[in-house]
């Protein structure tokens, strides 16, 4: 019921949501992101310390290996001359991700962000502080499967939110995690 003539009654709806369930999903996007970004920077430090590169390391027999290789391109290392451009559209990805996250009410759509977020800011963080020179640097790879690119954790997560996306997407799922009847 209007409490007040004239007023709509879906903006009664919208005010009754808390200040805590608003916040929920960008913190849900966020400690995912940071829990990406950590595992993948110290997978990466210990992939430095532990492997000789080069010298691969069989981990699952032949179907998981550690081998230590520095790529200054994209997946595949595809663009290794265009690493600064690389950067930048990576910085771009992760301001559109924090944008957005904060419409979030939805936790899958929490999981898919945070794990687009926290793979963009692990392969960044290589490209901004690693040599040879900042938004030059090269990205820490160290998981190989076979006839398969060398890739890392940041890379792994940025898959599966990838995966997440298409799934989301096709089941209708919005941001707010509400479902699109029409599909």
């Amino acid at each position: 019921m209007q409490t007040t003539p004239g007023t709509s009654l879906s903006d009664e709806t919208a005010s009754e949501e808390s200040p805590l369930s608003q916040r929920r999903g960008i913190t849900q996007c966020l400690a995912i992101a940071g829990a990406a970004l950590v595992a993948d920077q110290s997978t990466k430090w210990w992939a430095e310390h532990a492997l000789v590169r080069g010298q691969p390391r069989a981990l699952v027999g032949d179907l998981l290996q550690l081998r230590l290789t520095y790529n200054p391109g994209a997946a595949f290392s595809v663009g290794t001359g265009y690493t600064i451009v690389l950067t930048c559209i990576a910085l771009t990805v992760i301001g559109v991700v924090i944008s957005t996250a904060r419409r979030i009410r939805s936790a899958w759509w929490a999981l898919a962000l945070g794990l687009l977020l926290g793979g963009a800011l692990g392969n960044v963080t290589d490209r901004l502080f690693r040599p040879p020179a900042p938004f030059r640097g090269h990205v820490v790879d160290f998981l190989e499967l076979p006839n398969w690119p060398v890739f890392n954790v940041a890379d792994s997560a940025i898959t599966v939110a990838a995966v997440l996306f298409i799934g989301l997407s096709l089941g209708g799922v919005r941001l707010d995690g509400s479902r699109d009847h029409r599909r």
